[in-house]
């Protein structure tokens, strides 16, 4: 059965690929020719030249540094958050990463539905715990939940990132809802299979 075409995001247009200024289309070609598809963030973003660089930028600043943080607890961040947020896209989307990141095929359900119950580490917990209520209860962080996640061996440049890739999905999630967003179907089975 083929599957229906449907827009990368219903509330907004979607700009042509060949009409976007050089330095986002040379970005979402080379994207495309990694992952065998153009994911539909880019897509959707695109429509904001200015907010798409800056987007991306504050993107890559978190998720593809090196720190204390793994690039898939990073990823484990954003999709804990995301379900919260109840994020389609950021869930389908970063769950494919994670399962990729992590090499497990179902971290990524596991994380999404209760990561209280998911096959992770004390560690991971505790750093997802403080990443749900920077998400959902920034106002009330206190002293007490920074002494609890450095006493799991996180530095505060490790808690900071927590804090702001959170912060920064709160963003994502947000507009992603606004916009319709829709995942990609290629990122439903990504990282489930072996190759």
């Amino acid at each position: 059965m083929t599957p229906i075409a449907t827009p990368a995001a219903k509330r907004f247009p979607v700009p042509a690929i060949d009409a976007l200024p050089e330095d986002i289309r040379t970005r979402i070609l080379a994207v495309q020719e990694k992952s065998g598809f153009v994911p539909n963030v880019f897509l959707t973003l695109a429509c904001r030249p200015d907010e798409f660089r800056a987007f991306f930028a504050y993107h890559d600043a978190l998720m593809e540094k090196d720190s204390g943080l793994t690039k898939a607890e990073r990823e484990m961040i954003v999709v804990a958050t995301s379900a919260a947020n109840q994020c389609h896209y950021c869930v389908i989307a970063h769950g494919a990463i994670l399962r990729i990141r992590a090499k497990n095929p179902v971290i990524a359900d596991q994380v999404a539905v209760n990561y209280r119950k998911a096959d992770i580490t004390p560690r991971q917990r505790a750093m997802l715990d403080f990443a749900m209520k920077v998400s959902t209860e920034a106002n009330k962080i206190s002293e007490q939940d920074f002494a609890d996640i450095a006493g799991h061996g996180f530095s505060d440049d490790d808690i900071w990132d927590i804090a702001a890739i959170s912060a920064f999905f709160a963003l994502s999630n947000r507009m992603a809802n606004v916009t319709s967003m829709r995942p990609n179907d290629e990122f439903y089975m990504m990282g489930r299979l072996p190759k």
